[in-house]
């Protein structure tokens, strides 16, 4: 009886294994299972006026967490520093406050050594294996329901989830339907004026945009079908550098499956390199740093302004309103764990 028992176990346990294997084998293709740098984050608030009597700065941090490690190596400011943390999601951002600048400009650089940890939850048949029921939202996930104030979850986008995902039963199903939706029907376009802002429904109109464009209305779907969806943003590395500038930011999404928990994809990357088309939903690679996580961001301490769209890029206000007279630069270089 116990041989049948453990007979009836190895059976349960070797094609578990060898489908994990094989996922794993898949994401190797395309990502090396992390990357060791030290990434750079330098910004000027430049021309700020001589009569300005107070200028806050808040800054976004990456944080150490089950995807990538982060060490701070250096922090130069004008001015003391503190960290802090916003509620609604959790990200941690630096603040500064300068009062009666007489100089003109403020310099401030932040140096990390980062770890990032390839991120793969399998391919597609193994999740909507593990997945074939909808996800049950708990209050803890209500906000990721809920629409932002450019993902709605009802009108234009209501429908258009009706029409990509109505037919789909389950999680996983429904979330690949609309990432193949919009990695067929849209595509990845910076030119003219539009793009950048993550405009669902803009986005759904233009067909075209970039990383912010794609991601919007995946998630707008998501959530109009109750599917607890998310929104990631920090700086890409190019896979086949060891350093240099880093032009821009970078965003990708996540859904969540209760079987699973939290699913990545990144239907703009797929866009980019059409190979890695099936890699990108489940999986994202190590070739990236995350910043913060959410849309309409209120900081710690609150801003004077309206909530950030965003937070990637320094934020700054000057006597109670946003200033944007900034220059920026980020850069990475290959480094060592023991760095």
């Amino acid at each position: 009886m116990r041989l049948r028992v453990l007979s009836s176990l190895l059976l349960l346990f070797f094609p578990a294994c060898q489908l994990a294997a094989q996922a794993s084998s898949n994401a190797q293709k395309f990502s090396p299972p992390s990357r060791t740098f030290r990434f750079t984050y330098s910004f000027t608030v430049k021309d700020i006026p001589s009569g300005a009597k107070r200028v806050r700065v808040w800054v976004p941090i990456p944080q150490t967490d089950q995807h990538q490690t982060v060490h701070v190596l250096a922090v130069k400011a004008p001015v003391k520093t503190q960290m802090t943390q916003e509620p609604e999601y959790g990200n941690r951002m630096m603040y500064a406050e300068i009062q009666n600048s007489a100089a003109g400009k403020a310099e401030f650089t932040l140096e990390y050594r980062v770890t990032r940890r390839e991120y793969s939850r399998g391919d597609y048949a193994h999740l909507k294996r593990a997945d074939q029921k909808p996800s049950v939202v708990s209050a803890s996930m209500s906000r990721l329901i809920a629409p932002d104030s450019l993902i709605p979850t009802d009108g234009k986008i209501k429908e258009l989830a009706l029409e990509v995902t109505g037919s789909q039963s389950g999680t996983v199903a429904k979330a690949k339907a609309a990432y193949d939706y919009f990695f067929t029907n849209m595509r990845y376009d910076k030119t003219g004026s539009g793009w950048g802002r993550g405009d669902a429904v803009w986005a759904c109109d233009s067909k075209r945009g970039n990383c912010t464009d794609f991601h919007s209305p995946f998630i707008g779907l998501l959530r109009a079908d109750r599917i607890p969806a998310r929104f990631d943003i920090g700086f890409p590395l190019p896979e086949d550098k060891d350093k240099g500038d880093i032009a821009g930011y970078h965003c990708w999404a996540e859904f969540y499956a209760r079987k699973t928990g939290w699913i990545p994809v990144d239907i703009s990357e797929a866009w980019k390199a059409k190979e890695k088309e099936d890699y990108f939903f489940g999986s994202v690679d190590a070739n990236r740093v995350q910043l913060s996580t959410g849309r309409d961001i209120a900081l710690s301490p609150r801003q004077d302004g309206p909530a950030l769209n965003y937070f990637v890029y320094p934020y700054v206000e000057v006597d109670g309103k946003p200033y944007d007279k900034l220059d920026k630069q980020f850069s990475f270089e290959k480094g060592k764990s023991s760095e």
